[in-house]
């Protein structure tokens, strides 16, 4: 029997699509909750799990209860054995480690944890040895190397350990960044550790790195291409980074560095929204709208990572004809022929989007690269 200790944190990534920087903290939690947030961390780990379906005689799941483990066991069919459980008021970090340290105890051969980059700090917190550990994305915060591409990706690597396939084991970072900072508009990120991962480089995620290449030059060519061709009566979501910072500096306005802001008529119309700010305001327009993004450095992250508030049904009101892609030369060829990740948590979407997509480059410069699903 192949036994998997599986923890999932269900609150992760609930503040992605309101724009809320990351899930840190039961006040961000709560607001969330209040303005309607669902819990999808338990849906995306179930993409995952279900790639294990025709092995569930060769596989043996120690979970905690409910909407950490179990709740999701039970559903798909699987034998598994219940380790504890989180308070009624709630779980939270303390059930992440005591989930983990139990999972040890019991003899596992692999740490399943659905979460993002603060679930990740709590396992490596929790980890005494060299169990093996698999991410499944499902954060707002993304930095880390532990997480496989996506949550289908993720069960496909199960599927092969399961088999008994030679997976390789390396050691990867565990990283993570100061989401109050974060949500002031500064990237402060943090090394924290390093935890041994199932080595299968197309499978894993690679280290977020920041704006190494700040190359002024260039972002302003990008920019000043970009702001030439926008036109009256589009509604533009601008998404984060430094990149797509740079056409709301050349348009000379206000911006967010890591949120998603809206131009209409070269006038700031609405900054900082979430998702529910984008699709009234695309409701309201009802004229032509365009989305402008760009990648992240090391990662190539299209959509999924940091901009979860431009969601499928954002990306589906707006058309996917109509998104502009923004990066350096450099920036893409740090990523050695990986195509852009798309991970939106809609496999209809995902598909859609893959292909190839045109990128801008520079000023009056397009290059044409591969988006995918990994």
């Amino acid at each position: 029997m192949f036994k998997i200790g599986l923890v999932i944190n269900p609150l992760a990534g609930i503040g992605g699509k309101l724009g809320m920087k990351g899930s840190d903290g039961a006040e961000i939690v709560t607001a969330a909750l209040e303005r309607g947030a669902v819990p999808l961390a338990g849906e995306r780990a179930g993409v995952a799990l279900r790639h294990l379906h025709p092995y569930r005689d060769r596989i043996r799941f120690f979970t905690w209860a409910g909407d950490m483990g179990a709740t999701l066991l039970q559903r798909l069919g699987f034998d598994y054995t219940v380790s504890g459980s989180a308070p009624a008021t709630g779980s939270g970090a303390d059930d992440t480690l005591a989930a983990v340290e139990s999972f040890a105890r019991s003899g596992v051969d692999l740490i399943l944890f659905a979460g993002g980059d603060g679930t990740a700090r709590d396992v490596l917190d929790a980890l005494h040895g060299d169990i093996p550990v698999l991410g499944i994305p499902a954060g707002v915060k993304m930095h880390s190397g532990v997480y496989a591409l996506t949550p289908g990706v993720a069960g496909e690597l199960l599927v092969m350990l399961v088999e008994g396939k030679l997976v390789k084991l390396r050691l990867c970072e565990v990283r993570d960044i100061d989401e109050q900072a974060l949500r002031e508009g500064r990237v402060v990120a943090s090394f924290y550790g390093e935890m041994r991962v199932p080595e299968e480089g197309r499978f894993m995620q690679h280290v977020k790195q920041g704006g190494r290449e700040v190359e002024e030059l260039v972002l302003q060519d990008i920019a000043a291409g970009v702001v030439e061709d926008m036109e009256d009566g589009v509604l533009y979501l601008v998404g984060p980074g430094t990149t797509t910072r740079a056409v709301m500096d050349e348009l000379g306005l206000d911006s967010t560095l890591l949120g998603v802001d809206v131009v209409l008529d070269s006038a700031l119309l609405l900054e900082d929204a979430s998702e529910a700010d984008l699709l009234r305001l695309l409701e309201g327009h009802g004229g032509p709208a365009s989305i402008i993004v760009t990648i992240s450095g090391g990662q190539g992250s299209l959509f999924g990572r940091g901009n979860q508030q431009i969601s499928p049904a954002v990306l589906s009101a707006v058309g996917i004809e109509n998104i502009q892609v923004l990066a350096s030369r450099t920036k893409i060829t740090e990523l050695q022929g990986r195509p852009l990740l798309v991970d939106t948590g809609d496999a209809a979407m995902d598909e859609a989007l893959s292909g190839y997509r045109p990128v801008i480059t520079g000023y009056r410069d397009h290059i044409l690269y591969p988006a995918g699903i990994a």
